[in-house]
């Protein structure tokens, strides 16, 4: 292997290991919000997390450049619709099913999207890691058995979920080239931050107030945590290409499962043991291209 080629492998494999480390805060995140047994109120204090941090990051970041406005206007408007179909999903269907559905779905979509409209083209061999990747993410759904008719709905909102995560994971990757990570990343989590706050008090008025005060720790320690899992992996969107990077974050599922079965004593299952390892078969192929 040449010096040159050792270098970009060296960089891919950095990229691999930080998203990685990326996908492990966002299980962290998640399994601190899976703590907040109202999902309204733990979504509401990320919120309230993201506009907080979000503004105090601007002063220092300035605007960002005028060619990256209209991205940062359109990632946070996806990223608002997202929060709220995530919850829609979670109503509808049982979580087990809608948030791997919703996950699995984003990197194939994203290898698409940024195939057609980036003109971004990948490896084979990482291109498979992407789908063997994605299909162990999808096949978590069918762990429980076969989902019924009544699952349809909740599935279907999941899978559009899943789209909007597609979408703004392409948004973002355009963006981050046109204004820098942390200017972006500030200015899109500061607008999209009050929207889950704010519908969060028009539906609870005065029971809102007093679940935020009941729950403020885990709600602020779930946004910070977040925060730099997102940061992490709009770095890794300036280094690589956007389908690898998505595949790569939601890898956070196994991450749960993982930290659920060792620190909640919550049951790992043979089917989720062998699509843990497909998972890995699909980060092993990602990371040798």
């Amino acid at each position: 292997m040449t010096d040159v080629a050792a270098e970009a492998q060296q960089a891919g494999t950095l990229v691999t290991l930080a998203v990685l480390l990326a996908a492990v805060l966002h299980a962290t995140w998640n399994a601190l919000a899976h703590g907040v047994a109202d999902r309204m109120i733990g979504f509401s204090l990320i919120g309230v997390t993201y506009t907080a941090v979000g503004a105090v990051v601007v002063m220092f970041t300035g605007p960002p450049a005028p060619e990256a406005w209209p991205l940062v206007l359109a990632s946070a408007a996806v990223h608002v619709l997202y929060q709220f179909g995530l919850l829609v999903s979670y109503r509808l269907g049982e979580f087990s099913q809608v948030y791997p559905l919703a996950r699995g779905t984003s990197p194939w979509v994203v290898t698409l999207l940024s195939a057609v409209l980036l003109g971004q083209r990948i490896p084979a061999v990482q291109l498979a890691g992407v789908l063997v990747v994605s299909a162990g993410l999808l096949s978590l759904v069918f762990v429980g058995g076969m989902p019924g008719r009544t699952a349809v709905p909740g599935l279907l909102a999941a899978f559009g979920t899943g789209l909007l995560i597609a979408t703004y994971t392409v948004i973002d990757g355009v963006g981050v080239h046109r204004t820098g990570v942390l200017g972006y990343a500030a200015w899109m989590f500061l607008l999209q931050g009050p929207a889950l706050p704010l519908a969060g008090w028009a539906s609870r008025r005065r029971s809102f107030l007093s679940g935020l005060r009941r729950h403020w720790r885990g709600g602020i320690a779930g946004g910070l945590v977040s925060m730099a899992a997102y940061g992490i992996v709009l770095w890794a969107q300036t280094r690589a290409t956007l389908g690898p990077v998505a595949a790569l974050r939601e890898t956070s599922i196994v991450f749960g499962a993982l930290l659920g079965a060792i620190f909640l004593g919550e049951r790992m299952g043979r089917g989720r043991a062998v699509l843990a390892g497909v998972v890995v078969a699909g980060i092993v192929l990602i990371d040798l291209a």
